[in-house]
């Protein structure tokens, strides 16, 4: 197999302070709508509005990403969980009987 040398960015192709782009734009869009399909928990709390830089979209974009990485991690833990019930391997906690004094 070949090797494919790619080149290091300028310095320049980055700046937090810089207005963001349209394309960049369109990417915080694309996950904004990515973001609302995730159960609450796992939202961020930024309002893409707002966001007019390079640097605030970089935020942005790194929050939700991680926030997806984090709900589907969860959710495959959650399966495997029911999976090892399901299967006899972890016996699910008996529950516990309140008497009358409990209440």
């Amino acid at each position: 197999m070949a090797i494919i040398s790619v080149p290091k960015p300028s310095r320049k192709s980055m700046d937090p302070g810089r207005d963001a782009n349209c394309l960049l734009r369109a990417q915080v869009e694309h996950l904004h709508h990515a973001e609302r399909r995730l159960p609450l928990r796992y939202r961020s709390s930024i309002y893409i509005h707002a966001i007019r830089t390079e640097g605030e979209a970089a935020q942005y974009i790194r929050e939700v990403t991680e926030a997806i990485h984090k709900a589907h991690r969860d959710a495959a833990d959650e399966r495997e969980k029911r999976a090892r019930t399901a299967k006899g391997l972890v016996k699910p906690r008996a529950k516990v009987k309140k008497s009358g004094r409990d209440k």
